[in-house]
Parts: structure tokens; sequence; C-alpha cells
């Protein structure tokens, strides 16, 4: 029921758990007493209670999102050997909350604000956040002097380059701020189904070659999934 928007027939949920739909129904009415499900009375057909939902907002109101995802980094980190940042957005856009890994001649230290077309990161919020909110931060980076202290230089973004990144599930950047150094960011949702934050790895281009693809990427999505889980994110079908 978690997974799905709509209410839900007997027959399906029985089919999705594997029971007989007598023994589904068994569970159902004992689930309905305590108020964790409701039956529609018109249809028939089964949805969350109001217990489920105060359970859902209670746990909303208990996780502190920041240390779920320094954990998540650090894990991130350990398992593939890259320097790992988590990336917020901030007052003047992505900007590095904490970082874990070996650590790279780059600025990726808490603080500091990325561009949001000339890095990964940025990319990723420009392709997940309102354009509205992509649009007005933009506008105020191409204003900004050279030496804002902003990681990377705008470039043009194709809404085709937005879609890919929203299809594939992850941004780079053909031209890295620091030469020889690539990244990768992935999107981090909240319970609403909004973007809060990005994990982006980095490597040297010569750990990363053939390795990216085939590992550091999916590991990447893994992580940033299992993020927005605890986050209580529910991907909509």
């Amino acid at each position: 029921m978690a997974e799905e928007i709509e209410p839900m027939m007997l027959k399906y949920l029985a089919q999705v758990a594997g029971f007989a739909p007598a023994q589904a129904h068994a569970y159902l009415v004992s689930y309905r007493k305590i108020g964790l499900i409701e039956q529609d009375e018109e249809m028939g057909h089964y949805r969350r209670g109001r217990f489920a939902l105060d359970l859902g907002v209670t746990s909303i109101r208990t996780i502190d999102p920041i240390s779920l995802a320094t954990d998540a980094v650090t894990e991130l980190a350990d398992r593939t050997a890259l320097h790992v940042a988590l990336v917020v957005w901030g007052s003047f856009g992505p900007t590095v909350v904490t970082e874990s890994g070996s650590q790279l001649n780059m600025n990726t230290r808490p603080g500091k604000v990325y561009s949001m077309s000339g890095t990964a990161s940025g990319r990723v919020f420009s392709a997940f956040l309102p354009e509205a909110t992509v649009e007005a931060t933009i506008n105020l980076e191409k204003r900004e002097k050279t030496d804002s202290g902003r990681v990377g230089v705008h470039r043009f973004m194709s809404r085709k380059e937005l879609d890919h990144i929203r299809e594939v599930g992850y941004a780079t950047v053909v031209v890295p701020p620091v030469p020889g150094i690539s990244a990768y960011a992935a999107p981090v949702f909240d319970h609403a189904g909004q973007m809060v934050m990005a994990i982006t790895i980095f490597g040297q281009d010569h750990y990363l070659k053939g390795r990216a693809e085939e590992g550091f990427i999916p590991a990447l999505i893994e992580a940033a999934g299992d993020l927005s889980s605890e986050l209580e994110y529910v991907p909509a079908h």
C-alpha cells in the first residue's frame, strides 16, 4: 500500500503479498481494527488508515536528514575509495555540507558553492528543482564576478541534456572544474518527492576510467536511492 497511490482491491493485495484472498482478508480485518488501513464503503478497496498516516508523520518528524546523509556519504566513500561530498540547496545554490574520502586537490570543502551548469552537482539540481528556481539561480550566477569563489564555470544547458539527467538518474560534466578529476552526482528526494540534496563522487580520471559505468555510478545511484527511502520517499508508479 505504501508503494501505491490509489486504493487497492483485495485480489491485487493478496496477489502482491503471495497470500490467498481469504488469508489476506483476515490480516486486513485486523489492520482495519487498529486503524492501519481503511476500506472504501462504496468500492470496497483498501487504503492506508489514519494510524498509518500518524506513524508516517511521526517518523518524518524524528528523522535527521543530515545525519543519515553523512552516514551514507561515509559508507559510499569506504565502498568505492572515492572522494564523496554531500551537497544541499543553499542561499546561493548547490552548497557542500560534508565530505568524506581521499583528499583530492579540489574545492569540496564545506561551504563551497557550485555552479549550476558547470558542475555535476549543479546540473543534477538544475534537472530536478523547479524551473523558476533554477533560472533565478543561474541568472544570479551570471551576474557574479569571476572571483566570487563559486566552483565551476557557467555553461549552456539544453532541455535535452536536462531530460537525459532525469532519465538516467545522475549528472556529470564534460569539462570538469579541476582537470583530470571527474565527478558524478545523483539526487536525493524527501517524503514529498522534492529533491533536497545530492551525493557527488569525485575521482581521478585514470582511476575512474573503465570502472565508472559498471561500478561507481551504480553504487552512487544505489546510495542516493537508499537515502531517499530513509527519508520516506516513495517513487510514483
